[in-house]
């Protein structure tokens, strides 16, 4: 007969069977054969880009060059200078975008800087509002696609969003790229293979305007992005994945930026995770409603790192609760939700991750994962809730 605390192992064991299907669910999406997509043929809508901008003044010429290189007549880039104290300003007007300085302390974060950007453009509103955060590059192309997406759907569209290890980087920034590409790009397209929606994921973002403009912006949540997302999606405007328009960004190869920006953006997903999670999860099913549902399911897909974590410490309890009490219940759940696991990651680095890992290499991320132990438990006991942007190497 299963103890109380047996019991309660096995509906830990299944609660985590749960994040692992529907990561590997989407992996195998993703492997699927790729829909061919059609250059865009439909009219291009007006666009205004919006660049949300704090202390970027050694990349933010090159970031405005790119944009404007792809912009036609009629259209627009507004820089939003927040809260600097460099010369961001003054490069990106050299760069020949027009600057909107913002300085209010009381109010910092990524999301008071858009909400003052497209109050702003509401004098003149575009058609389409696109974000690209000030450190990222816009592949060729990608204005347009992000913009004829979005006028088709009139809904938020999402472009592929992908960091890269800068050249010489470590082990740990690697292994980091690599988790980034399951996140952002396997993840989302297996969704999208499935005709599912995507999260918002900061950069690369296409709004059609009267969504944009009733959005609420203002505010310091870390995952401010993932936030919006959820909150379109509840007003019946679930965000679509556009693969074929990409960003790109870097990561800090300081071990104490780098460890800023994890903090960051891990503590904000947790974040949504304990207080949307489920609520979000409830109204889909109560609803009916594909999108919600979808959303929040994707959205309990916790870190891989923390994923990996705790599936190896449940096998690992249920292995020593065998052990003692020779029940095998827990442990077999246990073993299929590792399997599970290994086998999502395993694909995802065959056909997503091999230029940027050796086999090796993926082996040894369980010592990554436990180095990314503190930073979890920091959740619980000193968890961050304001945001603090992570230095660039350039700094």
């Amino acid at each position: 007969m299963m103890t109380l605390f047996q019991i309660i192992l096995s509906l830990v064991v299944l609660a985590l069977l749960v994040p692992v299907a529907v990561l590997l669910l989407q992996v195998l999406a993703a492997m699927g054969k790729k829909s061919v997509v059609a250059a865009p043929d439909g009219r291009r809508p007006e666009v205004a880009v919006l660049v949300p901008a704090h202390n970027e003044a050694q990349g933010i010429a090159a970031t405005v060059a790119g944009i404007r290189a792809q912009l036609r007549a009629g259209d627009r880039v507004l820089v939003v200078a927040d809260n600097c104290d460099d010369d961001t300003a003054e490069q990106a007007l050299a760069a020949g975008a027009p600057v909107l300085e913002r300085h209010d302390l009381s109010a910092r974060g990524k999301g008071y800087a858009l909400d003052a950007g497209v109050r702003q453009l509401s004098l003149s509103p575009p058609e389409v509002l696109i974000i690209i955060d000030a450190d990222c590059r816009v592949k060729a192309g990608s204005i347009t696609q992000l913009a004829c997406t979005a006028l088709e759907t009139q809904r938020p569209v999402q472009a592929l969003d992908l960091m890269r290890a800068p050249r010489g980087a470590g082990l740990k920034i690697r292994i980091a790229e690599f988790a980034w590409i399951v996140k952002n790009k396997v993840r989302a397209l297996g969704f999208h293979q499935l005709g599912l929606p995507c999260q918002l994921m900061g950069t690369g973002m296409a709004f059609p305007w009267p969504l944009i403009a009733q959005a609420s912006l203002a505010n310091g949540h870390l995952a401010e992005d993932m936030k919006l997302g959820v909150e379109l999606a509840r007003a019946q405007a679930a965000p679509v994945f556009c693969p074929e328009a990409c960003v790109i960004s870097y990561f800090p190869s300081s071990d104490e930026a780098a460890r800023m920006q994890r903090t960051r953006w891990e503590h904000g997903h947790m974040g949504m995770i304990m207080h949307e999670g489920l609520p979000l999860l409830w109204q889909g099913i109560r609803e009916r409603n594909r999108a919600l549902f979808a959303m929040a399911l994707d959205m309990c897909v916790p870190p891989l790192a923390l994923l990996t974590l705790l599936s190896c410490a449940v096998f690992g309890i249920t292995a020593l609760n065998f052990l003692i009490f020779d029940y095998a219940a827990p442990l077999v759940l246990a073993g299929v939700l590792v399997a599970a696991l290994t086998l999502a990651i395993l694909l995802s680095w065959q056909r997503f991750g091999q230029q940027v890992l050796s086999l090796k290499d993926l082996l040894s991320a369980l010592g990554y994962a436990c180095w990314k132990l503190p930073l979890y438990m920091k959740f619980f006991v000193n968890r961050q809730l304001e945001w603090v942007r992570a230095r660039r190497d350039a700094e």
